[in-house]
């Protein structure tokens, strides 16, 4: 029988961070961080990491795991934080996982074989040389021959995923149409109860995504892209182009004024929280908490408790 865990999902500025404390209290829980930017080290106020006064309130994992340089896969997050949340298990307490990148929540609880953990990378040199030597529609039709399906739903120009999914095939003969296919009929690794958090209004959503990037901008975002790039970090790297970053480089690069960058930056949040919805509003069996004006927290308690009760979780 699959162990349980608890998912406290919702798009960017809902709360999470409070209610998966709150629960760890309850519960004898401990965090699983599912954000794919507050993996990286020292990009702590633009990916709302949770702070020292909160990490103190209960056991935090999946933070500051990687450099900013590295390239984090979601199957090297399926492995780490998957060794975290057993951990959590055999020492006899409830692991929490929380956050708002639903690829990282999804290909967690899924329990498969991640095709991105096969790699190498002599055949991805390859096929990088192709790539660059025939162009990109060539590339995106040797795909099309292969695996149909797959290809149409990428755009000629998308490089990374075509070769990606050419190297799959080449790597393993299964297409990732195929592989994907298979890996929904295996069962999930964990037997979860799911709570998704959001507002009632979207219109107050969008008004607590601008004042936590106005907090973000007073709480020092400037200052650590500086000091990010001073570091050497390149303003091309994965972990630069999150929100937050990308139009802050922009900023200290000359190209935006602050006022600008800050927009752009509420604009982009904004765009991200609808994508957060659309995909948290797949999950079947949710229990979904609509927040009014502000967050009642005793409201919030009360819910998730009935609703982890009714999971077997007490």
């Amino acid at each position: 029988m699959a162990e349980k865990i608890i998912v406290i999902a919702g798009p960017t500025a809902s709360g999470k961070t409070r209610l998966s404390i709150e629960l760890a209290k309850m519960y004898n829980g401990e965090i699983v961080s599912a954000d794919s930017m507050q993996v990286y080290r020292r990009m702590d106020i633009g990916t709302a990491k949770a702070t020292p006064d909160e990490r103190a309130q209960a056991p935090h994992h999946m933070l500051d795991v990687a450099e900013p340089d590295e390239n984090y896969s979601v199957a090297r997050y399926v492995e780490e934080a998957s060794r975290c949340c057993d951990d959590i298990i055999a020492r006899g307490k409830l692991p929490i996982v929380t956050g708002g990148t639903g690829l990282y929540i999804d290909s967690l609880l899924s329990g498969r074989d991640f095709a991105e953990s096969r790699t190498d990378s002599a055949v991805r040199e390859s096929l990088e040389r192709e790539y660059d030597a025939l162009g990109p529609e060539a590339m995106h039709a040797r795909l099309a021959g292969i695996d149909p399906e797959r290809a149409a739903k990428l755009g000629v120009g998308d490089r990374r995923r075509v070769l990606r999914a050419l190297e799959v095939w080449m790597l393993t003969g299964q297409t990732i149409t195929e592989h994907d296919r298979l890996s929904r009929l295996v069962p999930e690794r964990y037997d979860c109860a799911y709570i998704v958090l959001n507002y009632a209004e979207r219109s107050k959503l969008y008004e607590r995504i601008d004042l936590r990037v106005d907090m973000m901008l007073k709480e020092g975002l400037e200052d650590e892209v500086r000091s990010l790039l001073a570091s050497g970090l390149s303003p091309d790297c994965t972990a630069m182009q999150a929100i937050g970053y990308k139009e802050m480089a922009e900023y200290v690069a000359g190209k935006l004024s602050l006022s600008e960058a800050s927009e752009l930056i509420k604009q982009s949040s904004r765009r991200y929280a609808k994508r957060q919805l659309t995909w948290f509003r797949r999950r079947e069996g949710a229990l979904w908490i609509n927040w009014g004006d502000d967050c009642d927290m005793e409201k919030a308690r009360q819910l998730s408790s009935e609703f982890l009760r009714l999971h077997g979780i007490s």
